[in-house]
């Protein structure tokens, strides 16, 4: 049986990917910081091979504890989807040093360690699949993001960089790069003011937030075995990234 590490496993994309990297016949192995015992429950229910281990993807001594546990449970994953992160909305005059380091540390440095031991793995079996979960915000900016916007560009990079160095050696890196979610991150920045619904579904050509479920199954496309992919940043996104019409013009179509 294939095994995928999926972080960021407790709500939101982590959880729909976890659902459906098992229902097509994975081990999953989840992570997050929140406990998963209720998560778990669930998928085993319907049928999925889970198993978990929560801590803070940030941490190398949690990583290599993480990985370690992979190595003797399974040998090696076959699949990593670097998934957790947060957000901040912050005007970059405003952001301190603190809330700065905190964002990278979990949108990049958390998966720079998992891609490293887990990358280990894979490379010692010459063959393995990574997914790093960006955002459009990798690829453009937005306003008042300027960490967040910094810590997705820089796993862009990453991700960039690992296929040409792995890709000889049997280990495929891709991104996705979703637009506005409807998740619980999403609800806490609307929450803040931020935004609006209509600011997002006026500026989608789709019309829509995207769900959970759509970018899930952008990453069981790349998960693939058979895939060339190689170093994708594909974006999930509802057009937002090729429309550049301005908002009368689009809404006119509809």
């Amino acid at each position: 049986m294939k095994v995928a590490l999926v972080t960021g496993a407790a709500q939101g994309v982590g959880f729909a990917t976890a659902r459906l990297l098992a229902e097509k016949g994975y081990h999953v192995v989840m992570t997050d910081v929140q406990h998963l015992d209720a998560q778990v429950e669930a998928l085993v229910a319907l049928g999925g091979s889970v198993s978990a281990l929560s801590g803070d993807i940030s941490s190398e001594a949690f990583v290599v504890e993480l990985a370690e546990k992979i190595a003797r449970e399974h040998g090696a994953a076959d699949v990593l989807v670097n998934n957790a992160g947060i957000s901040l909305i912050c005007s970059a005059e405003d952001t301190s040093i603190e809330q700065w380091q905190r964002v990278m540390n979990i949108n990049l440095t958390g998966p720079f360690l998992l891609c490293r031991e887990i990358g280990k793995q894979m490379l010692g079996r010459n063959r393995g699949n990574i997914i790093n979960v960006a955002s459009i915000a990798g690829l453009h900016g937005v306003i008042d993001r300027s960490a967040y916007n910094a810590s997705k560009h820089g796993l862009v990079g990453l991700t960039r960089t690992l296929a040409a160095e792995w890709g000889s050696r049997g280990v495929r890196v891709n991104a996705v790069c979703p637009g506005w979610i409807k998740t619980e991150m999403d609800e806490a920045d609307q929450g803040s003011g931020a935004y609006s619904d209509s600011d997002i579904i006026d500026r989608v050509p789709m019309g829509r937030f995207a769900k959970p479920e759509d970018v899930a199954q952008a990453i069981a496309f790349l998960a693939h075995e058979d895939s060339f992919i190689n170093g994708a940043s594909l974006p999930v996104d509802g057009g937002w990234l090729a429309d550049a019409s301005w908002d009368a013009l689009r809404l006119k179509k509809r």
